[in-house]
């Protein structure tokens, strides 16, 4: 079992945004933002909190808990960065699709 739990994991992230909107609004979002954790951990990476005897997701858990780690929201720029990369490909794969028929 996941100590903290999720939504104590949400609340602490939640309420150190600023804002009225919240950072992560699904337990998906943990769980994305403490497995990269790990792997950076599993890397190589210093950890900020004692890891002795612990295991990667357990010290990205409690690193996020203590809020040395922490989740961006999205910026508006970047999504729409996105955006025409998807649209260029669906064009594409339109196009050979049609060579192919």
């Amino acid at each position: 079992m996941l100590h903290p739990s999720y939504s104590d994991l949400m609340k602490t992230i939640n309420g150190e945004s600023e804002g009225d909107t919240p950072v992560v609004n699904s337990r998906y979002s943990i769980v994305l933002a403490t497995a990269k954790r790990a792997r950076q951990l599993v890397a190589g990476e210093e950890a900020f909190v004692d890891s002795r005897g612990k295991k990667p997701l357990s010290v990205a858990v409690e690193e996020m808990e203590k809020g040395f780690v922490t989740i961006e929201p999205e910026r508006a720029e970047e999504s729409e960065d996105v955006v025409p990369e998807i649209e260029d490909a669906a064009d594409t794969a339109g196009e050979e699709t049609e060579k192919l028929s």
